[in-house]
């Protein structure tokens, strides 16, 4: 930058600096101006809007880094007292760190929002894009947290002072780090807990779920926790060390379909054959019913009624309860309505003497010996008698 004499333009040195620096500011937001009506223009010609989401992430940040680089180019030309040049020095060792951290960051949300934008997990196999997503939110927050993290190191690095104690801090990292890893363990642990699981999946976004007998849908995986939502709208949040730690049920593990089940209790006189038939109406007949698999079966028997099972299946889980529900009310409508022999009922056989009468005890073998020689001393009938009677 060429040396400008001051006393030619007849005005304070103060005020030929501020103007330098309101005119390097002014060109630096036309300049950012025109670049993002360009690049809007160029993005508005594409079909998707992912470019948009790129050009909307990188318009405040670039903002201030054309008036960094602005100032930095007008420096030259300023008259800067010693103490005023150091103040400039310190704050550009700070500025320069925040700001290409700050672009960093949001270019890594950038992008993962338009992973999720290109991922509709709407449709009906949506597999492949909730575990775009899934990986996509994990790495995103653990590169958002690495680039804050390295942002305010170098930041605080650009402070003599700060830098003069970290170089003497190093002597001791190693029991320091011993010392910080046992305080934080839990952080540290579902922090790598967090990693682990964007490689190995065992939870994916908009999985369902059952932890701790609450059925639910995953809908956040942060570094440190998920949130799981509950079907009566209310929020489950789970430490992510939980889902590797212990077992827990993943209803969409590798597909979205299902198979539903009800059970009923009829009488073992039901007509079997008659009731399948039904069933297999009921099911062709539901839209919910995604044409795979239907079954009913008695699968297990008691004295008084057995136990017959109806299967079906659906495309994913809400699908699935819905289903189950209808063809619950349909069969127990046709059960009412035209075979109400078919339910449960309790029997009792009467009118047998021999069951109704009371029972008679059996006289005992030492009373029957009594009886036997009393009968022979006093009431025997002599042989010749007898025979005459007879």
């Amino acid at each position: 930058m060429p040396e400008f004499n001051s006393a030619s333009w007849g005005l304070p040195v103060p005020v030929i600096d501020s103007l330098f620096v309101a005119a390097a500011i002014l060109i630096a937001l036309g300049v950012h101006w025109i670049a993002i009506r360009l690049l809007r223009r160029i993005a508005a010609r594409t079909p998707d809007s992912i470019d948009d989401i790129f050009v909307d992430a990188a318009q405040r940040p670039a903002r201030w880094v054309a008036i960094a680089i602005a100032l930095a180019i007008v420096r030259g030309a300023l008259h800067l007292e010693p103490w005023a040049d150091a103040i400039w020095t310190q704050a550009a060792g700070m500025i320069v760190p925040l700001l290409i951290g700050w672009v960093a960051i949001r270019l890594i949300r950038a992008t993962s929002k338009a992973i999720e934008l290109a991922s509709d997990i709407s449709v009906s196999d949506n597999l492949r894009a909730r575990r775009r997503r899934t990986r996509s939110a994990i790495l995103s927050r653990i590169g958002v947290f690495v680039v804050g993290f390295i942002t305010i190191c170098l930041m605080l690095l650009s402070i003599p002072s700060v830098r003069a104690v970290g170089v003497t801090l190093m002597a001791s990292a190693g029991l320091a780090g011993l010392a910080i890893g046992a305080a934080a363990q839990p952080a540290l642990k579902n922090l790598i807990a967090g990693i682990q699981m964007a490689f190995t999946e065992p939870i994916r976004i908009d999985d369902v779920v059952i932890v701790d007998g609450e059925w639910g849908k995953i809908e956040e995986i942060r570094l440190t926790y998920v949130v799981i939502g509950i079907w009566d709208e209310r929020r489950l949040v789970v430490p992510i060390s939980r889902f590797l730690d212990q077992s827990f049920e993943n209803w969409t593990r590798s597909n979205s379909q299902l198979l539903g089940s009800a059970f009923f209790w009829l009488d073992p006189t039901a007509d079997i054959p008659r009731l399948r038939a039904k069933f297999e109406q009921i099911v062709r007949a539901n839209p919910r019913w995604d044409g795979r698999i239907f079954v009913l079966q008695v699968t297990d028997t008691r004295p008084d009624a057995i136990e017959v099972r109806v299967l079906a299946t659906a495309a994913d889980a809400p699908t699935t309860f819905d289903l189950r529900c209808d063809l619950r009310e349909a069969m127990l409508a046709f059960i009412r309505d035209e075979m109400p022999e078919a339910l449960p009922r309790g029997r009792i056989e009467l009118g047998r003497a021999a069951w109704t009468a009371p029972p008679v005890a059996s006289p005992s073998p030492s009373a029957a010996s009594d009886e036997a020689g009393a009968s022979g001393g006093a009431g025997m009938v002599p042989e010749g008698q007898g025979a005459q009677a007879r």
